[in-house]
């Protein structure tokens, strides 16, 4: 059986875009069907345009497909990805997420994997509060949670965060050993997600 990953994040500028390619192209090593998905926008215009950068990464991603409830139903792992907005989860995902309780009152959401990654200012700008804070609904949801821990060296080299990969996107676009982190933890929930299942009853 081929494990379904959906890969579902915002992304204002493309740290959080560029981490989310990592994931997915992680979770395709490890033998994976995915499915990567950008939640809709919901900043006015006016906010977006005063900031070149969102406007370009808004245009460049046009063609990534909105994450809709069928991808939920879909997939038996999830990676999430979210900008800290004061150490918590951005406006955009977390709509998205409070879209979904017919499917948890149905339990369509339970019994699956999930993991998060996240990108600040800075690596002291929220980054794990956003992580746990995500982490939350998955938890309401009764899915198991999938952190990267330390549990590999890139996670290490990547400044260490076991709850999920995290970006000071301060400092630009994530380099070489943040991708290799994210694609780790793709690859990794992949793994894991395709061990609960091969073990299902």
């Amino acid at each position: 059986m081929t494990t379904k990953v959906a890969v579902i994040y915002y992304s204002s500028t493309g740290n959080v875009h560029a981490l989310a390619q990592a994931v997915a192209e992680g979770a395709v090593k490890a033998g994976a069907e995915v499915r990567l998905r950008r939640v809709p926008e919901l900043a006015p215009d006016a906010a977006i345009d005063s900031n070149p950068a969102w406007r370009a990464h808004l245009t460049a991603t046009a063609d990534v497909e909105v994450a809709t409830h069928d991808d939920l139903r879909w997939a038996d792992a999830y990676a999430f990805g979210t900008p800290t907005r004061y150490g918590n989860v951005s406006a955009q995902l977390k709509q998205f997420l409070d879209g979904t309780g017919q499917l948890w009152a149905a339990g369509e959401l339970s019994g699956k994997a999930a993991t998060a990654f996240t990108s600040a200012g800075n690596m002291q700008g929220g980054n794990e509060s956003t992580l746990l804070a995500l982490y939350n609904t998955m938890y309401h949801w009764g899915c198991l949670i999938v952190p990267p821990g330390y549990t590999d060296p890139s996670v290490y080299a990547a400044h260490g965060n076991p709850y999920g990969t995290g970006h000071a996107g301060g400092s630009g676009l994530p380099g070489e050993q943040v991708l290799a982190a994210a694609n780790y933890q793709g690859y990794r929930l992949a793994t894991v997600s395709a061990r609960l299942l091969g073990s299902a009853v």
